[in-house]
C-alpha cells in the first residue's frame, strides 16, 4: 500500500486481500461507529497502513466487553462472535470461573520469582500430563503459540542432532523467524529471507511426497493436524497414523502444531485424537489461556526431553508459565472438561456444518464447499472478492468472520464453544440474508 496520507483505492486493497477483491470495493456502504479521533491515534502511534484498510472497509468499531459468545463494541451494538479471536475464545468471553481465578491469583502473585518453585506452573504440568494422549509427559510453558513453535523446532534439533525440518505448504505456525521459516506462503516471507535453512516444504496431506522428504537428516516433521489458516483442510484419516509410522522408521520427531485445534475445538481435547496418534511434542496456546490471558505450551514425550539432562536452564523464558497465566489455563482447563466443551463442539459443529452445506446447494456459485472438525469450520468461496463482500455483509448484520491468512477464498467459523444451537441458528439466519444481498451483485461475475 502506499504511503503517508494515501487512501487506498481498489488496487492497493486487491493488493492486501488478494484478487478478485475489488468487488467488495464496489459493494461497501457502511457507517462508523468509531470517533475519527480514536482511528487517527491508531493511525499515527501503531500501524497507518491497517488503519487506512480499516477506513476503506468501514469496520472501524471499538470493541468494549463480551460475554459468552457475544461482543459489544463502544456504542452499544452487539456481534456474534464467528471469528473467536482466531481460536483463542473457546470457553467464552469472560467464563465467570476463569476470570474469578485471574483476580484470586492477582491477589497473591502475577508473574514469578524465577527463583521459588511456582505451585500453578506445576499444577498446569501435571494436568497437562493427565489430560494430552499416550506419554506426552513433561511441559514448557511460553507466552504465545509462535514461542511454542520456536522451541519446539529447537527440541527437535537437540534430541535428535539433526537440522532438517519438514513442514507443509499451506501451513501456518507464526510469524517470529523459526515459526515463518516453516510456514507455508511467501507473502509473509519473502521480505524477510534468508529464512532458516534446511527447511523442506510438501503438499499437505500427501504421503508420498513425505516419503521422498523425510530421511535419515531429518529432526522432525511439523504439522497442523487440520490446517487451519490454509484454508481449514481436513486430511484423510490415515495421514497422521502414516506420518507417525514414517517418523518413526527415520528416527525423526513429530510435532503437532495444536495451537489452533487444541483445547476442545474439533470436538476432541486435542485433534490428534481423531487419528490415535501421539505426537512426539505437541505445542498449544491460544484456548489455553481461557480467553483471559496469554499462555503457550509445549508437551513432550519423555524421549524428546532428554537433551535438558545436559542444561537444564538451556531454554527458559522470563515470563513463560508465570502464576497468573498457569492459574487461569488450570482453570480453563477443568472448565472444558467439566462442561464438556469437546462433546459440545462435535454436536453443534455437525449441525452447524449440516446446515451450511445446505447454504452452498441453495447459493452453488458463491459457495464451492463447507467443510471442518467439530467447530472449526470453513466455508469455501468461488473468489477472494466473495469473501471480501460477504465478510463485509455480515458485519453490517453484526456477525464476525474472517478469512484463512493462507487461503483468501476461505471463511472461518469459529464460535465460542459456549454458543447456543439458537444463536447458530441466527448467524445462519444473518449468513443467509448476506449470502442473498451479494449474490445479485456479483452472479454474472461469478458465472
Amino acid at each position: 500500500m502506499g504511503s503517508g496520507d494515501e487512501t487506498p483505492g481498489p488496487t492497493s486493497f486487491t493488493r492486501v486481500f488478494g484478487v478478485g477483491s475489488i468487488c467488495q470495493f464496489l459493494l461497501l456502504e457502511r457507517i462508523s461507529d468509531v470517533s475519527e479521533d480514536l482511528l487517527t491515534r491508531y493511525e499515527q502511534y501503531m500501524n497507518p497502513a491497517l488503519a487506512r484498510i480499516f477506513r476503506f472497509t468501514g469496520i472501524e468499531a471499538v470493541e468494549d466487553h463480551g460475554k459468552g459468545a457475544l461482543l459489544w463494541d463502544e456504542a452499544g451494538n452487539q456481534y456474534l462472535d464467528c471469528a473467536g479471536g482466531y481460536g483463542v475464545f473457546v470457553q467464552g468471553y469472560q467464563h465467570p470461573r476463569i476470570v474469578a481465578r485471574a483476580k484470586a491469583q492477582l491477589d497473591k502473585l502475577a508473574l514469578s520469582s524465577r527463583v521459588l518453585e511456582s505451585r500453578p506452573a506445576i499444577d498446569l504440568a501435571e494436568k497437562l500430563a493427565h489430560l494430552t494422549p499416550g506419554d506426552l509427559q513433561y511441559s514448557f510453558f511460553c507466552n504465545s503459540g509462535a514461542e511454542a513453535v520456536e522451541g519446539a523446532l529447537k527440541f527437535a534439533r537437540a534430541a535428535t542432532g539433526r537440522s532438517k525440518i519438514v513442514s507443509t505448504h499451506g501451513a501456518f505456525h507464526g510469524k517470529t523467524f523459526g515459526a515463518l521459516s516453516v510456514s507455508g506462503r511467501p507473502t509473509y516471507q519473502e521480505p524477510f529471507l534468508p529464512l532458516l535453512p534446511n527447511v523442506e516444504r510438501v503438499p499437505y496431506g500427501d504421503i508420498a511426497a513425505l516419503r521422498q522428504a523425510v530421511d535419515s537428516n531429518t529432526a522432525a516433521v511439523i504439522v497442523e493436524p487440520i490446517q487451519g489458516e490454509g484454508g481449514i483442510i481436513v486430511p484423510a484419516d490415515d495421514y497422521l497414523p502414516e506420518l507417525r509410522h514414517l517418523c518413526d522408521a527415520h528416527g525423526a520427531l513429530l510435532i503437532a502444531d495444536e495451537v489452533q485445534t487444541g483445547i476442545a475445538r474439533t470436538g476432541k481435547l486435542f485433534a490428534v485424537e481423531h487419528s490415535q496418534v501421539v505426537p512426539d511434542l505437541l505445542c498449544l496456546a491460544k484456548a489455553l489461556g481461557g480467553g483471559i490471558m496469554p499462555i503457550g505450551a509445549i508437551v513432550g514425550r519423555p524421549k524428546a526431553w532428554t537433551f535438558f539432562e545436559h542444561s537444564p536452564l538451556i531454554h527458559t523464558s522470563t515470563f513463560g508459565g508465570n502464576p497468573l497465566a498457569c492459574a487461569v489455563a488450570v482453570e480453563a482447563l477443568d472448565v472444558t472438561v467439566e462442561e464438556q466443551l469437546p462433546e459440545r463442539a462435535a454436536h453443534l459443529g455437525a449441525y452447524f456444518l449440516q446446515q451450511l452445506q445446505l447454504l452452498r446447494a441453495r447459493y452453488p456459485l458463491a459457495i464451492r464447499e463447507a467443510r471442518g472438525r467439530g467447530l472449526m469450520i470453513g466455508l469455501e468461496l468461488a473468489a477472494p472478492g466473495v469473501g471480501g463482500a460477504l465478510i463485509s455483509a455480515l458485519f453490517q448484520r453484526k456477525v464476525l468472520a474472517v478469512y484463512t491468512l493462507n487461503n483468501e477464498r476461505v471463511i472461518r467459523l469459529m464460535p465460542p464453544l459456549v454458543i447456543t444451537q439458537e444463536q447458530l441458528d441466527e448467524v445462519l439466519n444473518r449468513l443467509n440474508d448476506a449470502l442473498k444481498e451479494i449474490y445479485a451483485d456479483i452472479q454474472d461475475l461469478l458465472e
